[in-house]
């Protein structure tokens, strides 16, 4: 069967990634204005919300009106943060950041799995990536509409913030246009008309046999699993070996320092001698959209686990490079266009790689019973890493000073290690193939557990 991107699949996934954009935009927005705003605690609110949002998520399975609902909390953010230098009320800008921390960590769980349930195996990669990409421009929006000329001075900055209130508009216009998840009606709502349906329209064919084979073995194997809590994801062998792996993929990608860049990247410029940081900045921001755009072509060529592992040696050499053109600037001025190279090379590896991967791969790793509850895990382990690193990194760069990087370097490199020896390759395999190869692992370590943990295993241990 000839593969087709029709325009319904193109539809669903642009509007689902308007939920991308949003988290970008809500991350890069307090980059450019740090000077005129409280940046230290609206960060703080920011990121301490994610996490609930994750889990909030991890309790819904019918995506696209989840993300429908979740734009009420945009149009609140928005709201409580755009009239907050009207009211002369600093805990409107507070609760307001706290909300689109909660809309963010939504979004940031309900995207990846609603493009995954509708994409074919063969798009899965590419268009996944999508979600990241959706990110990267959303942070570039925020750096250009943060220059002091535009809205990022006093009198605009509300504005600034409040700016999300257009995207938000844009989804909830679209979004009743486009399908639910096939695999949520089928599987979860035992509607197969329907779910066949929808494919049809998503795959632009009659012929969705294959499809609606995949989704059926899926649904049989959710038969045989028990009812799938975040507690049961560790404590299960069936489920422990995908969320260890789930947990670390997505520390690597925040404990690679690369929000160190996105937070505080005109700081560092700065630092750097930039004559004028906030462009370099922004120079950044079109590095990480450009080499986003080189991972959707080559993700399904390459495959996550290859690019994975070339995302985090290549950031671990070009913060080894940052850190000598840091510690050498006062003897050598012209270090800091070293360090602008160093950081746009290490954004570049970034997004090739840990960038995109570890938001997508998650969904691929679980099957349909199992994959709310282990999304919001992964997510919220991203997030907590994300607050430690954004609250902290401006502290231990003061007590580090040039040498703050080489923190990072190394845990790249034990991501790397982790990455080599125990991540699968996932590319052009069904969901139910990557998860009879972890039923198949967990059967051959069963010899090592107790007779309650091969009793949890059920018939899954058989297959």
């Amino acid at each position: 069967m000839e593969l087709q991107i029709t325009f319904p699949l193109l539809m669903s996934v642009g509007a689902a990634v308007i939920g991308s954009l949003q988290f970008g935009y809500n991350t890069g927005v307090i980059n450019a204005p740090q000077k005129v705003s409280w940046t230290p605690l609206i960060v703080f609110f920011f990121l301490i919300s994610l996490p609930g949002g994750e889990q909030t998520m991890g309790s819904s399975a019918r995506l696209r009106n989840s993300m429908l609902i979740a734009n009420v909390l945009a149009f609140i953010s928005a709201a409580l943060m755009g009239f907050s230098k009207m009211a002369s009320s600093w805990e409107m800008l507070i609760i307001g950041r706290f909300i689109v921390g909660l809309y963010s960590g939504l979004c940031t769980g309900f995207v990846p799995m609603y493009v995954g349930e509708i994409s074919p195996t063969a798009l899965r990669g590419a268009l996944g990536t999508l979600h990241q990409l959706g990110i990267v421009v959303g942070i570039l929006i925020a750096q250009v509409f943060g220059l002091e000329m535009i809205m990022g001075n006093d009198d605009y900055w509300p504005l600034l913030l409040g700016f999300l209130f257009i995207p938000a508009v844009i989804q909830t216009v679209v979004l009743p246009f486009c399908p639910e998840s096939p695999r949520f009606l089928l599987i979860n709502r035992n509607e197969e008309n329907k779910a066949k349906t929808v494919m049809k329209k998503l795959r632009g064919t009659t012929d969705v046999s294959n499809d609606m084979q995949e989704m059926k073995e899926e649904s049989r194997q959710m038969m045989r699993e028990k009812k799938v809590t975040i507690l049961e994801l560790f404590r299960s062998p069936l489920y422990r070996q995908p969320i260890i792996i789930a947990i670390i993929l997505q520390l690597s990608q925040q404990l690679s320092g690369i929000n160190a860049v996105f937070y505080f990247s005109t700081r560092i410029f700065e630092n750097a001698g930039v004559a004028q940081p906030i462009y370099a900045t922004i120079g950044a921001g079109v590095v990480n959209t450009a080499f986003t755009v080189v991972s959707v072509f080559v993700v399904e060529r390459a495959g996550r686990r290859s690019l994975h592992l070339l995302g985090l040696m290549g950031m671990a050499g070009s913060a080894v490079l940052m850190t000598i053109a840091l510690a050498l600037l006062e003897q050598f001025k012209w270090m800091s266009y070293l360090s602008i190279v160093a950081i746009f090379a290490f954004v570049a590896f970034f997004e090739l790689g840990p960038g995109p991967i570890p938001w997508f791969i998650v969904a691929e790793l679980f099957s349909q019973g199992p994959r709310p509850s282990a999304m919001a895990v992964a997510g919220c382990s991203n997030w907590i890493a994300n607050f430690i690193v954004g609250m902290s990194f401006q502290y231990v760069e003061k007590l580090c000073g040039p040498y703050v990087f080489i923190i990072f370097t190394i845990l790249l490199l034990i991501f790397f290690i982790f990455t080599y020896f125990k991540v699968p390759e996932t590319r052009g395999r069904t969901f139910d193939d990557i998860s009879a190869g972890f039923r198949q692992t967990a059967s051959a370590g069963a010899i090592k557990h107790s007779p309650e943990e091969l009793n949890s295993l059920g018939a899954d241990s058989q297959l």
